[in-house]
């Protein structure tokens, strides 16, 4: 199609511009014009467009000789000051909506307009959309700042919609945020992105970043899916579906869906069919909400996307560019498209050689829980807000309590200690400004306006995984603030003990050699709660127990599918945070009074006396009674090895009694596809019995490698029980009976060429004891990820101090007088 620019010099198509035009059209339309010329032949979908430039804005600012009304308005202006901001804004906004637009910009909007439309087809409708000039800076994001209006259907609400979108660039929190950043007014135009819409009011729409937002992980694209036109999942009106998906392999062609959460999508925007408004808000059906908005396909075919856009623009930018994307579906094709992306601006400008790691120094009262934004705690007395007209109640240093907000709450938000919404997910208006304002919030907590009241001290803790919990009253916390360029790395591997995914990512900025020790007991009493032969055996169900599976299993005709999906998703979060370096995984150790305690599960263990010493670890794997729950754990480690390409995955086998039960163990795996050695598959024995040491040569012979679990070894090795109020004073993992059995382990390991390492809790208690094992020779020391950095250094004292003893002991002998 010809491109008449030189008689409208004012409008550009998108196939005109570049990522260099950010100063004719504003960071939106350049990105959207660099995607649509470079992107669009890699695959990817961009609906197409056209950009009014930001001269258009300023001539129809001298049209309507507006100059000088806006800066005398500006003059003089108090941010802090909020009435006098909202009456000086609306002033300007009002002067701006009462000029007219010069007539040649007209006659180039209708003509580009009519460009767009089907042959012999209706009017398009269109989403036109605000991008100031000054926006996506390195330090500043002024994204979602002014206005986006959807389906703007013919002439006149297109011509309405561009000065609605120049107005929107003096609200209130578009002139806060420039005196915020230091920009000048007058520096800063508006530019107008007219797009195809996407019919996404019949289907799904979100957003997607490629890096963690909470923690700054590179390696993972973040997606929010919700029913609708996206404007409810950016404004926080909905609690969206999240999916993370792990850059690394599906670059190789694996389908690393690591994470699915459901959310409750409770609103959809459509068309306003028939109706005055262009959109409108309407109820999801329970059916639809109760699964998930997009499928694996859509979820993988975004997150490559997402990957081909980041690796555009940092080749572009000659450095790692992440990037915050629009994405929409169309409901009449299916097709999937791409509406917006600009560089992501708060966890890219992040210090690399710094971390700083909040710690909850005590507990009360979880008063709610919601979507965790950020690592930090806040704390203070609580204003709730119902509305807009209640904001000028609002003090420096209260918690803000709300529904959800909006982009006009800025210059409020800006003074919060923290801030708690009922609705919204981490993506969401909220999520995004507190992320900037480097303030700790809960987003969707369903009910937090309700549970709380004016004046009442809080304490709002992000610092706990992705589970943000808001607190009864000011609880003690610790700032540790760690310059990783001066932590050097010892010889010995320290490792980490991780068992709640939600941490994993942020557990991984932590300096480490991977993970010795995740446990799947976290996962399956947290994240699945039912026994898994229940989940068999689940037409075999009393009522109750099945209804309560079905609540669990919501989306899931093939029940046992729950447990092996959502077990595979728990190990691989924790996999994939620490990847390449080694993760092992111990398979489910639970006793059989743990086990009872899932649902349906006392239908299936045995009532034992001392369970401690009873059908647990290796003995259940192999047992007809637990040997097809034990497939579920192997499908889904196969799963995560086979289908996301998380070959770092080791396995462990617990409470391993005898050489032959480690070899039906290893036999019993190999059934279910999980081969020794196959594909680089190493499996580990726990070393917690005397028997793992005293025939620790021939245990050697079936396994790749040991861990020593002090814990119960010293229960064995004293005969203590170490939870008894009479005796648990003798249990020390210290004592010479203990530490003899250990050095003997790790001089067979290492007389037998195999892996030694430790993942009980004595090193991360006792620095004498971290010192004991450097000496031995241990390869590696698994820590609670409180003890990491101070065991290092304790290490690294060890690891110095035997290189000098050994420097001493090759000094030749002084010879005699």
């Amino acid at each position: 199609m010809t491109r008449d620019t030189d008689r409208y010099p004012h409008i550009r198509w998108f196939e005109e511009l570049g990522i260099d035009d950010v100063p004719l059209v504003g960071g939106k339309n350049a990105s959207l014009g660099e995607m649509y010329r470079a992107l669009v032949p890699q695959g990817v979908r961009i609906p197409n467009g056209f950009a009014v430039t930001a001269e258009a804005y300023r001539a129809f600012l001298t049209h309507g000789h507006l100059e000088g009304q806006i800066a005398e308005q500006l003059s003089g202006l108090d941010t802090n000051d909020l009435e006098d901001l909202r009456r000086r804004g609306h002033a300007i906004r009002h002067a701006i909506l009462a000029s007219d637009l010069p007539g040649d910009l007209e006659r180039a909007l209708v003509e580009a307009y009519g460009q767009l439309a089907d042959p012999n087809g209706p009017p398009p409708d269109v989403a036109v959309r605000s991008s100031a000039t000054a926006e996506d800076l390195p330090d500043a994001s002024f994204a979602g700042q002014q206005e986006t209006f959807l389906n703007v259907q013919g002439h006149r609400a297109l011509l309405e919609a561009c000065k609605r979108c120049f107005a929107s660039l003096y609200t209130d929190r578009a002139i806060s945020y420039r005196v915020d950043k230091g920009f000048t007014h007058e520096n800063v135009a508006l530019s107008v992105g007219v797009q195809r819409m996407v019919r996404s009011d019949l289907a799904a729409s979100g957003v997607m970043f490629s890096i963690d937002t909470e923690t700054g992980f590179p390696d993972v694209v973040l997606i929010n899916a919700s029913y609708g036109l996206g404007e409810n999942v950016v404004q926080g009106s909905v609690n969206p579906d999240e999916y993370s998906v792990f850059k690394p392999t599906l670059k190789q062609g694996f389908r690393p869906i690591l994470q699915k959460t459901l959310g409750s999508k409770e609103f959809k925007l459509v068309y306003d069919v028939g109706g005055t408004r262009m959109t409108r808000n309407v109820p999801v059906p329970p059916e639809d909400r109760a699964r998930f908005a997009i499928d694996d396909d859509d979820i993988l075919t975004l997150a490559q996307w997402a990957c081909i856009i980041e690796d555009h623009y940092s080749d572009k930018r000659g450095r790692p560019t992440p990037m915050d994307m629009e994405w929409a579906k169309d409901g009449r094709t299916g097709e999937l498209f791409i509406v917006q992306a600009r560089p992501e601006t708060v966890q890219s400008q992040k210090r690399a050689d710094a971390l700083e790691v909040y710690r909850l120094g005590g507990q009360s009262r979880v008063l709610a829980t919601g979507r965790s934004v950020g690592e930090k705690i806040g704390q203070g007395p609580v204003r709730v807000v119902k509305d807009a007209h209640q904001l000028h109640q609002f003090r420096e240093g209260e918690v803000l309590v709300t529904d959800k907000t909006d982009p006009d709450w800025e210059p409020t938000m800006k003074m919060a200690a923290a801030i708690v919404t009922n609705r919204g997910g981490r993506t969401c208006h909220a999520a995004i400004v507190s992320r900037e304002l480097g303030l700790p919030a809960i987003v969707g907590t369903g009910n937090g306006t309700e549970v709380v009241h004016d004046a009442q001290e809080i304490t709002v803790s992000c610092a706990e995984g992705e589970v943000g919990r808001v607190y009864e009253g000011v609880l003690p916390f610790q700032v540790q603030r760690i310059d990783l360029e001066e932590l050097q790395r010892p010889r010995t591997r320290v490792m980490m003990n991780v068992g709640n995914p939600e941490e994993a990512l942020r557990l991984s900025m932590i300096p480490n050699d991977g993970v010795g020790l995740a446990r799947l007991e976290f996962i399956i009493a947290n994240a699945i709660k039912i026994h898994p032969v229940a989940l068999l055996e689940y037409e075999q169900q009393e009522p109750a127990v099945r209804a309560e599976i079905d609540r669990l299993t919501v989306g899931y005709g093939d029940k046992p599918q729950y447990f092996v999906d959502r077990l595979a998703q728990g190990v691989a979060m924790i996999t994939a945070a620490f990847a390449p370096k080694d993760v092992i995984v111990r398979l489910s150790d639970f006793k059989t009074n743990e086990y009872a305690d899932l649902i349906g599960g006392r239908a299936y263990e045995p009532s034992e006396e001392n369970p401690m010493l009873g059908f647990r670890g290796a003995s259940r794997y192999y047992d007809p009674r637990y040997r097809d729950g034990f497939a579920l754990e192997c499908r889904a480690m196969k799963k995560v090895r086979d289908e996301m390409g998380l070959t770092n995955l080791k396995l462990m086998i617990p409470f391993c009694r005898t050489v032959e039960e480690g070899r039906k163990v290893i036999a019993e795996m190999a059934r279910h596809g999980l081969v020794q050695g196959e594909n680089g598959l190493e499996v580990y024995v726990m070393c917690e019995i005397p028997s793992n040491v005293i025939l620790a040569e021939q245990f050697a012979e079936v396994f790749d490698g040991f861990s020593i679990g002090s814990n119960d070894l010293t229960q064995l090795v004293l005969g203590v029980d170490r939870d008894s109020e009479i005796i648990a004073h003798l249990f020390d993992e210290r004592n010479q009976a203990v530490t003899t059995m250990i050095a003997r382990v790790i001089q067979a390991a290492r007389a037998a060429r195999r892996k030694i390492g430790i993942c009980g809790q004595a090193p991360s208690d006792y620095p004498e004891f971290a010192r004991f094992l450097v000496e031995q020779g241990i390869d590696s020391i698994s820590l609670n990820p409180d003890a990491v950095l101070k065991t290092t250094v304790t290490i690294l004292e060890a690891e110095a101090e035997l290189a000098d003893r050994a420097q001493v002991d090759r000094l030749p002998a002084a010879s005699a007088p």
